[in-house]
């Protein structure tokens, strides 16, 4: 299997005018999967239960939502990292700073090394 990509003509950004327009790989979704979809492939690779699997998925989605907003990094081995960050105005000096400034938060992932080798061995192939 590849990852499939299509090609994307983009101006140079900070360049009047556009700048000479070039052509860059972009990724072309092959479909998603949903939790039914996951909780599938997982029975395949374990002794659970459907019932138990979708319970587990469920409880992890409520310690992620409820951790990450708590300001915590959230490690999953080597399936990777969720952490939190944020965006905000900037202010001449630190005493002129209060969380108005704080313009949102956000959610990271940075993967672990299993999914990071996975990706390096990745193959493409350009979709029809």
């Amino acid at each position: 299997m590849s990852i499939k990509y299509n090609l994307r003509q983009k101006s140079q950004p900070g360049v009047a005018g556009g700048g000479q327009k070039k052509w860059y790989a972009a990724v072309a979704a092959d479909g998603e999967l949903t939790i039914d979809d996951l909780v599938k492939q997982i029975e395949k690779f374990s002794a659970l239960s459907e019932a138990d699997i979708r319970g587990v998925i469920i409880a992890l989605e409520n310690v992620i939502v409820d951790q990450i907003v708590n300001g915590k990094i959230i490690r999953l081995d080597k399936l990777g990292s969720f952490y939190p960050s944020l965006s905000s105005e900037g202010v001449d000096k630190e005493e002129d700073f209060s969380t108005a400034k704080i313009k949102n938060a956000k959610v990271n992932y940075r993967p672990g090394k299993r999914i990071s080798d996975a990706l390096s061995t990745a193959t493409f192939k350009k979709k029809d």
